[in-house]
């Protein structure tokens, strides 16, 4: 099996990851077992990179019970199937940084919540991306206290619930604010969780976290991280392979990761490992084109050079990476000479937070368009022979 061949067993097994929580097949699901779907008609309310997708499945189970659809999502994430249905309002809004997009989808959603006929159930489907897609700052709040909060968020390696905290502090609607406005009305929320413990109060900022004197919605979590892992090691026992997730999902540095990431695959008889979470990197003042995970991936480039049995996957679940339209990359021992052959130089790219632009000179760049999920990062590292040949380990993969 040669590098190609390897690269793809990475995709397919990342894929297997990606249509596990598929949003269009877990609401789907979700709706269709106990306690089943809400009763009478139902109005959507669907914010976050897996907004579309979750709205699609809706509507496979609620079908004419589905009244107005309200989907706020990033742009170039909504299906053209849903451009074409009646009934659904569309916002393409700001993200990662939220911009006035976000302020008008934000007063949009409030004037939805007023116009909520006292017969409807409203279903909300939240994904990660909510945080910058949908904002109603607090009296005195101007967009740029939003902005500053959120670069700031990208720049700096606070992690996420110490960045939702701050959005948070401004918003009118987040942090539970929202789900108080429905009073004692009855709702049924739906989440696809990026955050560490899968906590609703934490997904997109808190959008539909619990109300702070309590509330009627019903949450439930329909798929996580946790979930792509396990259909990733289910993948790779198929193919006969040894697999071993993490004992627990990563979270800090994108540099540090990458060294620990390679240490337990190089020295690990495992030929599969898999770690979901969310790294951060600290960004110079003018960063060049990359994200987390591609800076990740090149880092542990330079650490698996000449050891050809190694070959690592790094990449976001939402189909982005950072501010990039690339979800991440896949790297092996002979990356950085790739890199350099075109006249790069790997440690200089991680300096300047370039690391796509090396990246893609070494054709090591992963890009998948919208996945309709978003459920953190994914990183699979493989530990196989260039000669093996799919039917047995060699004595190195043992």
């Amino acid at each position: 099996m040669g590098r190609v061949e390897r690269r793809e067993l990475l995709l397919e097994l990342y894929q297997a990851g990606l249509a596990r929580v598929d949003g269009r097949p877990c609401v789907r699901e979700a709706l269709s077992r106990p306690p089943g779907r809400p009763e009478g008609k139902v109005w959507v309310a669907a914010i976050g990179k897996a907004a579309s997708a979750m709205v699609l499945g809706a509507h496979e189970v609620l079908g004419e019970a589905l009244g107005e659809a309200l989907l706020v999502t990033k742009p170039g994430h909504v299906a053209q199937e849903l451009r074409e249905m009646p009934g659904v309002e569309i916002h393409e809004s700001g993200h990662p940084v939220p911009d006035e997009r976000s302020l008008r989808a934000g007063q949009r959603l409030l004037n939805w919540l007023e116009m909520l006929p006292p017969a409807v159930t409203p279903l909300f489907l939240i994904s990660g991306g909510a945080s910058a897609l949908v904002e109603v700052p607090k009296a005195g709040v101007k967009l740029e206290d939003l902005v500053r909060v959120s670069q700031q968020g990208l720049a700096t390696d606070l992690t996420i619930a110490e960045i939702n905290s701050q959005r948070t502090r401004l918003s009118q609607i987040k942090g539970g604010r929202l789900a108080a406005r429905l009073g004692d009305r009855e709702g049924r929320a739906l989440l696809i969780s990026d955050v560490p413990g899968d906590d609703p109060g934490l997904i997109g900022s808190g959008i539909l976290a619990p109300a702070p004197g309590g509330d009627r919605i019903q949450r439930q979590v329909i798929a996580s991280v946790d979930d792509a892992i396990e259909a990733i090691l289910a993948g790779a026992t198929r193919r006969g392979l040894t697999a071993r997730r993490a004992a627990r999902r990563f979270a800090g540095d994108a540099s540090r990761l990458s060294v620990q990431f390679t240490h337990e695959l190089a020295l690990g008889q495992v030929q599969v490992r898999v770690w979901g979470g969310e790294s951060t990197v600290r960004l110079p003042e003018h960063p060049g084109r990359g994200g987390r995970n591609q800076h990740l991936a090149l880092t542990a480039a330079r650490l698996i050079a000449g050891y050809p049995e190694l070959m690592l996957l790094a990449a976001g679940t939402d189909g982005s990476d950072g501010p990039t339209e690339d979800a991440g990359a896949v790297v092996d021992a002979d990356t950085c000479g790739r890199i350099a052959l075109m006249g790069l130089d790997p440690d200089d790219c991680l300096r300047r937070a370039d690391s796509g632009t090396a990246l893609e000179a070494a054709g090591a760049l992963v890009r998948t368009g919208p996945t309709g999920t978003n459920v953190a990062d994914l990183v699979i590292g493989l530990k196989l022979s260039p000669s093996w040949d799919g039917r047995e380990p060699s004595d190195n993969d043992s």
